[in-house]
């Protein structure tokens, strides 16, 4: 499986697009990025494409109405997850505009999620030390 690398004007847009929020955490996944809430990704970004997690009613309005692609690699696309139009990425500021507002609206809907609890972390095994000489 082949993973893209998002480019610095990539992840750049992916920034703007991102909702300004207290709460809101953008870190690195796999060389690109994702957005979170509470632990909770609500979008994020793959190659150049960026995708959020909607609810199923605006998930719906989204894919009937828009070229939407799926998001992720295009063996196994996440699930849940709309790649928002990918002439989005080409059509200037005004479609920033549109990407911002599914943005949000994924934002607004994972943040009614309960907060993930983080993984429980495994002791490691330990491996016995060379016996001292």
């Amino acid at each position: 499986m082949e993973m893209p690398k998002a480019s610095e004007q990539d992840k750049e847009r992916f920034r703007r697009v991102v909702p300004d929020h207290p709460d809101v955490v953008v870190k690195p996944m796999f060389g690109n990025l994702g957005a979170f809430i509470n632990g909770n990704m609500f979008a994020g970004l793959f190659g150049s494409t960026i995708g959020v997690k909607l609810s199923d009613a605006d998930r719906n309005v989204l894919e009937s109405s828009e070229r939407t692609v799926p998001f992720g690699p295009a063996e196994r696309p996440m699930g849940g997850y709309t790649g928002l139009p990918e002439v989005w990425n080409e059509e200037g500021d005004g479609d920033d505009t549109r990407a911002r507002a599914w943005a949000e609206k994924a934002l607004e809907y994972i943040a009614t999620l309960p907060p993930k609890e983080p993984k429980a972390r495994t002791p490691k095994a330990r491996t016995p030390r060379a016996a001292a000489k």
